[in-house]
């Protein structure tokens, strides 16, 4: 899902939100990405509940109840807030210039965008047998293991086959190496010495051999893009039911992320704010990041406090305290955004209610069906989502280039 320049920001600075659209269509994620996937959770499970620590939390007890969508009103504007009483809008708010070359996308890009963001998530493995494995590709292996001839625990695939992408290091030095150049079907042996550190006492230091046979090299394939499969694929979600259409919205797409981020700071040179900003809109967007720990934490069984310390979202903090502290700057700079673009909103007149909403989804988003969007955020929130992003796209049709 495409987001407005407001909760780019926020997605960045929270990872939280909605995904892109077109990079989130698709029926399955493709299984290096799920393993990829569980094995951070399982990390992050593993270091969240060591030890949890005694540090009273209840006052953050009420994130229990959170909404994204408490802070907005039926219009998607914030709750209460006048927006231009804390921004100052010059006549001039909307001459913008930017750059020729962000409004410039080629055929080559969009169909390079088509193929790494829609045609990738319908990709079907094949298995390719007929080459040697080369480095970069992902191949699919059973091995045995043994030190000194005794098979250890752990080492043996049991038949069921693993993939392993070669080059990624994922396995002991020198393993992925010794698999490039043989053919599927082929068995050898992949001769490694465990680290002196690797944990294991059986194994620290010990050299291992692991006899291997490569099963297959695995290789996604694309669909071929038709009108039919655009009508099929993407006809109910997103109304595009034509590869021409699909170059439409994907050249839309890309333009507008080209464009957003340079709109935006152009516009924010332009007006000044309030030395105050509303404290209620600072509060929401501060208790969206605790959320997001809060949940995390909840998710795994450990304290917030606990989680932060872990650094298991990007950087470790003693406290709460310290957390919040280090990102006042950034909700400080998510709020002005708000207020901004709501604050052009209010100037031009413009509201989005339900109507609107879902007249006008399909034109931003994904789907042209917000309801699964409205179940995890609110009916609210994804009408201000609608509003910033008509916002945004008003100010990029009325650019100038240089």
């Amino acid at each position: 899902m495409k987001l407005s320049t407001m909760n780019r920001v926020l997605a960045a600075v929270l990872a939280l939100g909605m995904t892109a659209a077109l990079a989130g269509c698709g029926s399955t994620a493709s299984s290096e990405a799920t393993a990829e996937s569980a094995a951070t959770e399982e990390t992050a499970e593993s270091s969240a509940t060591e030890e949890t620590a005694e540090v009273d939390e209840s006052a953050y007890d009420y994130l229990a109840d959170f909404s994204f969508s408490q802070a907005y009103d039926d219009n998607g504007y914030l709750k209460d807030v006048t927006a231009l009483d804390y921004v100052t809008l010059p006549d001039d708010y909307t001459d913008i210039t930017i750059d020729a070359d962000l409004g410039q996308v080629t055929d080559e890009d969009i169909s390079n965008y088509i193929d790494q963001n829609v045609l990738s998530n319908y990709a079907t493995d094949e298995k390719v047998t007929d080459r040697a494995a080369a480095d970069g590709d992902t191949v699919n292996i059973d091995y045995v293991g043994s030190v000194d001839g005794v098979e250890f625990d752990g080492g043996n695939t049991q038949g069921n086959g693993a993939d392993l992408t070669l080059g990624s290091h994922s396995y002991i030095d020198d393993f992925e190496d010794q698999i490039v150049g043989h053919m599927p079907g082929e068995s050898f042996d992949v001769t490694v010495t465990f680290p002196e550190d690797y944990g294991n006492e059986d194994l620290n230091g010990k050299e291992a051999v692991f006899k291997t046979t490569l099963n297959y090299i695995k290789e996604s394939k694309n669909p071929d893009l038709t009108d039919d499969w655009v009508a099929s694929n993407l006809g109910e979600t997103m109304n595009l039911n034509t590869i021409d259409e699909l170059n439409d919205f994907v050249k839309n797409t890309m333009l507008y992320d080209q464009q957003a981020s340079t709109v935006y700071s152009a516009l924010h040179d332009k007006v000044s704010f309030a030395k105050e900003l509303p404290q209620s809109v600072l509060d929401y967007y501060r208790d969206v990041v605790l959320y997001r720990v809060y949940s995390y934490a909840k998710n795994y069984g450990t304290t917030m406090t606990t989680l932060l310390k872990s650094g298991l979202l990007g950087t470790s903090y003693d406290s709460i305290d310290a957390y919040l502290e280090d990102i006042q700057g950034s909700l400080n700079t998510i709020t002005e955004q708000a207020l901004l673009m709501q604050a052009i909103a209010e100037k031009q007149g413009l509201v989005c209610d339900t109507a609107l909403m879902n007249q006008d989804f399909g034109k931003f988003y994904g789907t042209t069906d917000p309801s699964a969007y409205i179940s995890s955020y609110g009916e609210n929130y994804i009408k201000m989502n609608v509003l910033q992003s008509e916002v945004m796209q008003g100010l990029i049709d009325n650019v100038k280039y240089k």
